[in-house]
């Protein structure tokens, strides 16, 4: 998706998901443990994502997204990090992805203390766990023990667009092994990050070519996005996934009470408050106190998603690059 998106204990909240006695495949919490001396390889990527965050609260969207876009296309593999001219990235869906940079840190940190050990995949996986805890939206655990894939290329990249609708989503997903609710969790990082006007412009001006704006849309809404995206803008501005003033780097349930309000801003996310199918979920999550922990459990599902492990492919030496280039 273009839309961005769009996951320190917290004074409020405490909230922590632990999955110490599950696991997906070969994949296990604590990976790590004991494979580099006395080093907490956790410990000190989540000292550079940190400082990242602090400088930027936007890492959460971008991180989120990062994984997403990862995990759809061939597995959670790191295969979106790889450079070349017809790799992941240069696909037209990846091309505003951000994150690389922060990977790129975490990867030279862990790298100093234990080289040869990490992955850059089981690295996006930790980091985005992190923002998420940094952003508010609670913290779980991250299985690890992924290794890196072998294969990047623009060809394999098929992702879900934001004007996508929700059987088409819910099939999107299903073919991921995740749930209809699952799936409703995971848009829940539409509570963060930003979408470019263009994408929205159809609902505010010609909604299905009836030269009208999108009647489920908030009219107070559709007034404060008009004058944010006129018709015949030359630059392509950005809106908040979110419009709670209060919370945009915040991880959170507002995003499913702003559907119900009909403040949704991607066609797909005021259609899961409408469609039958995915109505019950959100009117159930926007008011659950257990939002951060049911987040948290879909993010570890979607971090499971066609994993390399034991000696398929590789541990990079640079993310951006498979080792045999």
């Amino acid at each position: 998706m273009k839309a961005e998106a769009a996951f320190l204990t917290l004074a409020l909240g405490f909230i922590s998901v632990n999955f110490a006695g599950f696991s997906f495949g070969a994949l296990q919490v604590g990976f790590y443990r004991g494979k580099c001396g006395f080093a907490d390889v956790e410990a000190i990527a989540a000292g550079v994502i940190t400082a990242q965050f602090f400088r930027d609260p936007s890492t959460v969207a971008a991180l989120l997204r990062l994984q997403f876009h990862d995990c759809f296309v061939n597995g959670c593999d790191a295969s979106i990090l790889v450079d070349g001219s017809n790799s992941e990235k240069t696909a037209i869906p990846n091309l505003s992805v951000r994150g690389y940079e922060i990977i790129d840190q975490a990867k030279a940190a862990v790298e100093n203390a234990c080289p040869g050990v990490v992955s850059c995949a089981d690295l996006i996986a930790i980091a985005t766990r992190d923002v998420v805890f940094l952003s508010g939206g609670g913290r779980y655990d991250v299985q690890t023990g992924r290794r890196d894939g072998l294969v990047s290329a623009a060809k394999n990249v098929s992702l879900p667009g934001p004007a996508i609708s929700v059987p088409e989503a819910i099939a999107a997903f299903s073919d991921k092994g995740l749930t209809v609710t699952e799936m409703v969790l995971l848009l829940g990082a539409h509570s963060v990050g930003i979408a470019h006007c263009s994408f929205i412009k159809d609902r505010l001006f010609n909604f299905e070519n009836t030269g009208r704006p999108d009647p489920s849309m908030d009219p107070f809404l559709e007034n404060i996005l008009r004058s944010r995206c006129p018709p015949f803008a030359t630059v392509d501005n950005t809106v908040n996934l979110d419009q709670n003033s209060f919370s945009p780097f915040t991880i959170s349930n507002t995003y499913y009470q702003t559907v119900m309000l009909h403040r949704g801003i991607l066609q797909i996310d005021q259609d899961l408050g409408t469609d039958p199918l995915t109505m019950p979920v959100v009117k159930n999550l926007a008011n659950a106190f257990d939002f951060p922990a049911r987040f948290g459990a879909a993010m570890v599902k979607l971090g499971a998603i066609g994993v390399l492990t034991g000696t398929q492919g590789e541990i990079r030496r640079s993310c951006r690059a498979t080792n045999r280039l």
